[in-house]
């Protein structure tokens, strides 16, 4: 056997800590709260003070702030927006979209970003009816509990790399709040590895009485939409169609978070989102940045996207009494252990090549070396070709080549940085070079 079999990363004590601050009491308060405006339609008062979506944000605004406030100046508290023109669809007369952002800024490599958001906006059946009541219990104020429960408790925390807290608006409308903060990203340059969003996330009980309280589905995208053609081609060629930076980013997640700490089993599903569905990942997938969606195991449509109402006995409206709050507690934890590893983690390795310039049954790999102060070393990681996750591990040190005695054509290689502190990055896939 080439190498060992690859152990998950378990959780360290300040990570344990972490964890076990998630108050699903907290989560319960956050979820009433922006439930009690009524409605946070996209195209609801930005103005009355108790109802509609501009109360929301600004009570989100100022619970960031306060969580910020403990920081000692680490945590930054921003409300960038602009004004959405009509599209013709579900925007019907200008608005203003507004994110709320909270960025904790990192102690050792502070332009390393890793996102984590909610969307703060409701509906109806109508998609376009602002006025009537659209609680969003589960869609999505349990997503934005969990980012703000996650910025109360590590805002007094130093992470090596940057972690952003987000609640995002106009998801329902059409994704404007999410693009809005990638496209910002993106043309600014901002380094972003990775970014969840969290969006129904707070039912463990199915249309028909099932019950899965220990399981968060995590959707994660194939081959990126953003690469050229000629990659594409080259990707599908060699077999790295599942071997996508969003594939790496959720296997790394499975590799963290899936564990007694937070008791929740993770299973990966290989798409980007649900048949014909979208999120607020995808238009930072459509940035070039690395997104996966966590969603619950199995949606209760009748309280989706539905009028407050009772009809032949059911109940319909995403009301707070469908919420399972300790169930959203334990997603937070699995957020919490993803970003926190990630976070704490060395950045993975820059332009990984394989070499395919003569035929050999070995595999040699090279890649830019690092100076940064987390790193310790690497480690090459393997699978069969048919299996979903990493399985085996080989140690090589702070070194930038390695010739690993198993065949390219047999198996599937990724390398991983590992840190002085034990915490290692998600892998990347290699490619021709």
């Amino acid at each position: 056997m080439v190498g060992s079999l690859l152990t998950p990363q378990a959780p360290d004590a300040e990570l344990q800590t972490i964890l076990s601050e998630i108050d699903p009491q907290r989560i319960e308060a956050t979820i009433a709260k922006l439930v009690s405006f009524g409605t946070r339609h996209t195209l609801s008062s930005q103005t009355d003070p108790d109802r509609g979506i501009g109360a929301a944000r600004d009570w989100i605004e100022q619970q960031m702030r306060s969580f910020a406030a403990a920081s000692d100046g680490q945590m930054e508290v921003t409300v960038p927006s602009y004004i959405q023109e009509v599209d013709g669809d579900r925007i019907t007369s200008p608005v203003r979209i507004s994110d709320v952002v909270a960025t904790l800024k990192g102690d050792v490599d502070p332009s390393r970003y890793y996102v984590v958001s909610g969307h703060y906006d409701s509906r109806c059946s109508d998609p376009n009816d602002y006025i009537c009541d659209a609680p969003g219990a589960d869609d999505d104020a349990s997503g934005v509990a969990i980012s703000m429960e996650l910025a109360r408790i590590m805002a007094t925390r130093r992470p090596a790399a940057t972690i952003v807290f987000v609640a995002v608006a106009g998801e329902e409308q059409g994704l404007y709040g999410s693009q809005y903060l990638a496209q910002t990203y993106k043309n600014a340059s901002v380094n972003v590895q990775g970014m969840f969003t969290n969006d129904i996330v707070g039912s463990s009980t199915a249309d028909d009485g099932t019950k899965d309280p220990y399981t968060i589905r995590l959707f994660a995208q194939g081959s990126p939409t953003t690469e050229s053609a000629a990659r594409a081609r080259l990707r599908a060629t060699i077999g790295g169609e599942n071997d996508s930076p969003a594939r790496e980013l959720a296997r790394f997640v499975v590799g963290v978070a899936e564990n007694n700490f937070t008791q929740m089993n993770i299973p990966v599903i290989y798409r980007l989102d649900r048949f014909l569905r979208g999120g607020d990942h995808r238009p930072f997938l459509e940035a070039g940045y690395a997104a996966c969606r966590f969603t619950e195991p199995n949606e209760d449509y009748a309280h989706q996207h539905q009028d407050v109402r009772i009809e032949n006995g059911t109940q319909y409206g995403d009301l707070i009494e469908f919420v399972d709050f300790n169930f959203v507690a334990r997603v937070g934890k699995v957020n919490a252990a993803a970003l926190w590893s990630l976070a704490n983690a060395p950045a993975s390795p820059r332009n990984l090549t394989v070499d395919t310039t003569v035929l050999s049954n070995d595999s040699q790999f090279k890649w830019l070396t690092s100076n940064e102060t987390l790193l310790a070393g690497y480690e090459v990681l393997w699978r069969p070709t048919n299996a979903p996750f990493w399985t085996h591990v080989i140690p090589l040190g702070n070194v930038n080549t390695a010739t690993i005695d198993l065949s390219k054509d047999n198996a599937i290689f990724g390398v991983r940085a590992v840190g002085t502190n034990g915490y290692a990055s998600p892998a990347v896939y290699p490619f021709p070079g």
